[in-house]
């Protein structure tokens, strides 16, 4: 008796391919370990909250892109600007300026999604709360699952630098054992690792204003000595008493009229400002083996500190050439391939023009007035958001190199008199404008710098066409795209699934160009 057998023709083509892209990725992992310092990281993941109702990455480039300013008054659920405010700089125990940049909504929290009963989510810092939310979403937009990450080595790394939460919660006459716990600043991250199970480095940093940079640039080194596989970097911040702004106040750093007038002749100080931006790090060479979608790629990163200068918290112009220097000679970037730097940029008569004093002699080999670098800050948008200033910045590079356009710097009408405009290749971005390649590739830098004197800076780079390339291979071979695509939808109430429906139906509305098999 015949046994007839079934036999199926493998797929050559798909075969050769996947190991070609094998090949290519150890190819990539063997020159790491060779150079470290030079291993590119791949952004695979972002989420924020930002002014303006800047929810999603999608929303904050809206702003961005129309030019939009996101600053309001101090709205009531915050404090009575009508009981601190006075125009009198000199007046003590009151407030300069009425405005800032503010979220909504900052006291709902789902505390049963998370596993937090009523009694400790009363009593945890709202930005706790937002980290669990926006650090959620930034995993499942890298198009993963949290519950996958479950004692994996991702690593923790968050930039916080206030808990004004603990002031209001010093105000009641009981003492609650959550207190300790829902506010500390070392918590704020180690709850992350926590409630999602994350088993790499854990560690929050409070630098000041540079906190959320200096975070990502701990978070790239982490991942190149193979402390972690994946890391959530970012940071956060909220404006939840008076005390800040009236300290600051005092000290003569906020702007009366609440605009971050960042390279302009009438910058007078900066506006205070909340916001929560986390990204999902992964090794270029594990992202690409791994077909993830990458929305940027972190080149070169370094930090170093002012040291003994003119005062603790005055910038320091050689300090700042030489972070940026150092990121660049990390990332083996040549000075001449970068095109925008996306500055500190407070708005302060000193920092500006100290700023911009050290871009124009970084660059002052490579570029010239007829090629500048071009230079903008997204806190004249969205105001400083202190903490987590940072993390807005390099968000805004990453947007902007994802739709290939420079967003316009805002408040920018007379240009600072003690800049010397004439002598330096820079150029403030004042519109919207396409960004140019010249047959290279988009790279980009970002700095942040603290009144603790710590600074930082970031060098990154567009996705490589290499690797765009390489994922349309793996879906074309896969044979994804189909007339009719099922999403299938889920979560853990009625409502939720409601708004997971509607948020999924504005985002394929708002981005007609992706492929739902993506």
């Amino acid at each position: 008796m015949n046994k007839s057998t079934s036999t199926q023709t493998p797929n050559y083509k798909a075969l050769v391919g996947n190991a070609i892209l094998q090949i290519e990725a150890l190819k990539s992992e063997l020159e790491a370990i060779k150079n470290p310092k030079k291993e590119a990281i791949a952004i695979i993941g972002m989420s924020c909250r930002f002014p303006g109702g800047a929810n999603s990455p999608e929303a904050f480039w809206e702003i961005l892109n129309q030019g939009m300013d996101a600053i309001s008054e101090v709205p009531s659920n915050r404090w009575n600007i009508d009981e601190y405010y006075d125009p009198n700089p000199d007046t003590p125990g009151k407030i300069i300026s009425r405005y800032g940049g503010f979220l909504s909504q900052v006291d709902s929290f789902d505390a049963p999604f998370f596993g937090i009963s009523p009694r400790e989510a009363k009593s945890l810092d709202p930005q706790q709360r937002l980290l669990l939310e926006v650090s959620w979403e930034a995993i499942e937009r890298a198009n993963l699952l949290p519950e996958r990450l479950f004692k994996t080595q991702t690593g923790v790394f968050l930039g916080i630098c206030g808990n004004e939460y603990s002031q209001q919660l010093a105000n009641s006459s009981t003492l609650e054992s959550y207190w300790g716990t829902g506010n500390a600043l070392s918590t704020a991250a180690g709850r992350l690792s926590y409630q999602l199970g994350l088993t790499g480095p854990c560690l929050s940093v409070d630098t000041a204003c540079s906190s959320s940079l200096v975070s990502v640039h701990l978070a790239c080194q982490s991942l190149r000595n193979r402390e972690s596989e994946l890391a959530l970097a970012g940071g956060v911040n909220l404006l939840l008493s008076p005390n800040g702004s009236l300290i600051f106040s005092d000290a003569k750093m906020l702007s009366p009229d609440g605009r971050c007038k960042t390279f302009d002749a009438e910058a007078n100080g900066y506006v205070r400002s909340e916001g929560c931006g986390m990204i999902l790090l992964k090794r270029l060479s594990d992202a690409v083996a791994h077909g993830d979608t990458v929305l940027a790629v972190i080149r070169g990163s370094a930090m170093n500190q002012d040291g003994a200068s003119g005062g603790l918290t005055v910038p320091n112009g050689p300090s700042q050439q030489a972070v940026i220097r150092q990121a660049m000679e990390n990332g083996g970037v040549d000075p001449a391939s970068i095109s925008y730097i996306e500055a500190h940029g407070t708005g302060t008569s000193l920092g500006d023009p100290i700023e911009v004093g050290a871009i124009g002699a970084v660059f002052g080999q490579t570029h010239s007035q007829e090629h500048p670098v071009i230079i903008g800050s997204a806190k004249s948008n969205i105001g400083h958001s202190e903490g987590a200033a940072g993390i807005a910045g390099l968000m805004k590079v990453v947007l902007q190199l994802q739709h290939q356009k420079i967003a316009p710097s805002l408040h920018f009408h007379q240009p600072n008199p003690y800049i010397n405009w004439d002598q330096l290749p820079v150029q403030v971005a004042t519109k919207l404008t396409s960004w140019p390649t010249n047959g290279k590739s988009r790279i980009a830098g970002v700095s942040s710098f603290g009144f603790s004197g710590t600074n930082a800076h970031l060098v990154l780079e567009e996705t490589p066409s290499e690797v765009i390339t390489q994922k349309s291979e793996v879906k074309i071979r896969n044979n994804v795209e189909r007339p009719v695509h099922l999403l299938t939808l889920s979560a853990k109430t009625e409502k939720a699934l409601e708004d997971q429906v509607s948020n999924y139906q504005n985002y394929l509305e708002t981005n007609p160009e992706l492929a739902l098999a993506d």
